[in-house]
């Protein structure tokens, strides 16, 4: 009896550079995941609070509570975006070429994004250290310590930089390689989700067409 020809290890499992993609987007995944569920507790303690003033009472500082959560839940979630390949870029320049000069053009893309988050990073890094060195505190009725926000708001951004500096690593080694494919996927656009709600080709004119008829009783 003949038996089947065992599968290689490198056609059943992906590449290295595909599994850092992965695991990276597994990560972020959980990331976007504690970012929404962040908001929507600030969300209930926000009702809660509206609830407690017909009442006659109130918790206070929900506005300020709600303003950091928002930066720390975007900072944290760029990663997520990152990742997904579902941040804005403008492609009209991109959509028109091969798959080498696109991938060159995404390589810029990612780098460019590294280098953003990099900077931003850094340049948190300066305020945060103020703000231990000062023991700053907010000027409100909760007079928050301003290093517990700015902690978590940071490391999101430091986060976000790292990100993109893996995905940065891994298109530089698949445009060495030759791999446009490779390219898009750690740093590309998703053109599917793009194009999902676009009408195929035609549709309109055929919608146009049935109105018409209908509207001439023919």
């Amino acid at each position: 009896m003949i038996q089947p020809a065992p599968v290689p290890a490198a056609a059943s499992d992906p590449a290295p550079a595909g599994r850092t993609v992965l695991l990276l987007r597994r990560i972020n995944t959980g990331v976007a995941l504690s970012a929404g569920a962040l908001l929507m507790l600030t969300v209930a303690v926000t009702l809660y609070d509206v609830v407690a003033r017909r009442l006659g009472g109130s918790l206070g500082g929900t506005d300020e509570i709600s303003g950091y959560a928002m930066a720390i839940a975007t900072a944290w979630g760029l990663s997520y975006a990152l990742t997904e390949l579902v941040h804005v870029r403008i492609d009209l320049i991109r959509a028109r070429l091969t798959a080498g000069p696109r991938a060159l053009m995404d390589l810029l893309s990612i780098l460019t994004i590294a280098g953003v988050a990099m900077l931003v990073a850094v340049q948190g890094w300066g305020v945060l250290a103020k703000t231990f060195a000062h023991d700053a505190r907010a000027n409100t009725p909760l007079e928050t310590p301003l290093w517990i926000p700015q902690i978590l708001w940071w490391t999101g951004w430091l986060w976000f930089a790292l990100s993109a500096s893996i995905l940065s690593l891994v298109a530089l080694v698949a445009v060495a390689r030759r791999d446009p494919e490779a390219v898009a996927a750690a740093a590309g656009i998703d053109e599917g989700a793009e194009t999902a709600e676009l009408p195929l080709h035609g549709e309109d004119d055929h919608r146009d067409d049935s109105g018409a008829d209908r509207g001439t009783g023919q």
